[in-house]
C-alpha cells in the first residue's frame, strides 16, 4: 500500500508519517556528535545505496574524456574543472528533482560492490567504474573511474561526518579523489581534488535539500589551482546552489600568464566572467551509468544486495522496507562478529589502504590543504569490466 502525500510543493513526508517525522527531527536535535548511527525512517530513504554516488562522477562522460583533448597546462586543467562543476548537479541535486526532496542513501555494507560502464561514442571512448565499501564504520567508499584510449584515470575515497547546527545538518566530507591523464609524450599531468562541505536544510519543513558551502580545491601538478567557493540563497537576496571558481596559475609565472574566473549557478549554467561565454550547462540530459541487470549480478553488488528494500522504498511498501534492511545489518552484525571469534579481518577485494598518499602530500602542499596529510585506498587493477589506462 503507498501512503499518499500531501500535495504541498516540496512536501516530502507522507501524510501518516507527520509525527514520525517531528520525533526524528527531534532526535536529531539532541545528539551532540556524528549523527551516523542514527536511523532515518524508511520514507525518507532512497532506494540507491552510497555505492553508486560515484558514478555521479561521470554521469557527462564526454566531459571527462574531453580533458585529454587539452593542449596546454591551463587548458587542462580548465577542462577538469569545468568537468567537475558539471558532476555536482548529479551528486547533490538530482533526488529533489526526481523525489520531491533530498533522501538519505543506504548505507552500504562492508564489501559491497557496484560495477558500472558509459559505452564508447563519437570516439570518445569507454569508461569504466569499480565501487568497493572498504570500511563499515566509519563508512568509506573507495572508487576508481578510467578510460583507457584516452588515458584518463579517477581514483578517490569518500566518507561523511555528519553533526546538527543551526537547525541543518552539517556534512563534513572526508576524502579526496586524484585525477591522473596520460599526456601524448607519455608523461603525467595529476589533480588533487577536495571535496566541498554539505549543509543540508528545510528539514523542519519536511522538505530537505543539499546547499555546498565553504571551498574546495583542484590543484595541478603543473602548478594550476582552482579555488572553488560556494554559496547558497541568502535570507532576504542570492540564489541557492552558486559558485565563483578561480583558476589561477603556478606561483612564479610570468605576467603574460593570465588567471581567468567563473561563475553561476552548478546546478544549471554558468559563465566566463570576463567573456560572458557559457562555462557549464547541465540542464540538459545526462548518461545512465550502465549497470548488470539485477539477476545476473553477485549476492555482494549493490543493485542484487539491497533490491527487496529499494523495491519497497519505491512501491510505499515502508514495513517490507524497514524489515529487508534490519535483515541485511543483522547479517553484518554476525558476521562482524564471526570475525571477531575467529580472530579474522574482512579482506578488501579491488583496494588496498595505505596510511599516507604520497600524491596528497605533494600537491597539497602547493596549497596548503587541510588536513596536511591523508589516507588512501589504492586500486588494484582486477575489477571486472576496468582496465588501466
Amino acid at each position: 500500500m503507498t501512503d499518499s502525500v500531501d500535495e504541498q510543493p516540496g512536501d516530502a513526508v507522507p501524510a501518516s508519517q507527520k509525527s514520525t517525522w517531528t520525533q526524528f527531527i527531534k532526535s536529531i536535535a539532541s545528539v551532540s556528535g556524528d549523527l551516523s548511527s542514527l536511523t532515518a525512517p524508511p520514507f525518507i530513504l532512497s532506494p540507491v545505496s552510497l555505492t553508486e554516488f560515484p558514478a555521479y562522477w561521470c554521469e557527462r562522460p564526454e566531459l571527462f574524456a574531453a580533458i585529454s583533448e587539452g593542449t596546454t597546462p591551463k587548458d587542462r586543467a580548465k577542462r577538469v574543472l569545468k568537468w567537475f562543476i558539471s558532476t555536482l548537479k548529479g551528486q547533490y541535486t538530482s533526488r529533489n528533482e526526481t523525489m520531491g526532496s533530498e533522501k538519505k542513501p543506504l548505507n552500504p555494507v562492508l564489501g559491497e560492490l557496484f560495477y558500472g560502464q558509459w559505452p564508447d561514442k563519437n570516439g570518445r571512448g569507454l569508461t569504466s567504474l569499480v565501487v568497493e565499501q572498504v570500511s563499515h564504520h566509519p563508512p568509506i567508499t573507495a572508487y576508481y573511474i578510467a578510460n583507457p584510449s584516452r588515458k584518463i584515470t579517477l581514483q578517490g575515497h569518500s566518507a561523511q561526518k555528519t553533526s546538527f547546527s543551526g537547525g541543518n545538518i552539517i556534512v563534513k566530507q572526508v576524502g579526496h579523489a586524484t585525477l591522473t591523464v596520460t599526456l601524448p609524450d607519455g608523461q603525467k599531468e595529476d589533480y588533487l581534488i577536495t571535496l566541498p562541505r554539505l549543509r543540508i536544510e528545510g528539514l523542519w519543513f519536511g522538505s530537505p535539500y543539499i546547499e555546498l558551502a565553504e571551498t574546495s580545491y583542484i590543484q595541478s601538478s603543473s602548478g594550476w589551482l582552482s579555488t572553488i567557493k560556494y554559496q547558497g540563497k541568502g535570507y532576504f537576496s542570492g540564489k541557492s546552489h552558486t559558485f565563483k571558481a578561480d583558476l589561477t596559475p603556478p606561483i612564479g609565472a610570468g605576467s603574460g600568464t593570465q588567471a581567468s574566473s567563473y561563475e553561476g549557478q552548478w546546478n544549471t549554467t554558468s559563465k566566463d566572467t570576463k567573456t560572458g561565454a557559457v562555462f557549464t550547462d547541465v540542464t540538459g540530459p545526462k548518461e545512465e551509468v550502465t549497470v548488470r541487470q539485477v539477476e545476473e549480478q553477485g549476492e555482494w553488488e549493490s543493485r542484487a544486495l539491497w533490491f527487496k528494500v529499494a523495491k519497497g522504498i519505491r512501491e510505499g511498501d515502508f514495513d517490507t522496507a524497514a524489515r529487508e534492511k534490519s535483515r541485511i545489518e543483522n547479517e553484518q552484525r554476525q558476521r562482524r562478529r564471526d570475525e571477531a571469534a575467529a580472530s579474522t579481518t574482512w579482506q578488501l577485494k579491488h583496494f588496498v589502504h595505505q596510511d599516507e598518499d604520497p600524491l596528497y602530500e605533494r600537491l597539497g602542499r602547493l596549497f596548503k590543504a587541510l588536513p596536511p596529510t591523508e589516507d588512501t585506498y589504492v586500486y588494484q587493477n582486477n575489477g571486472p569490466t576496468i582496465g588501466g589506462a
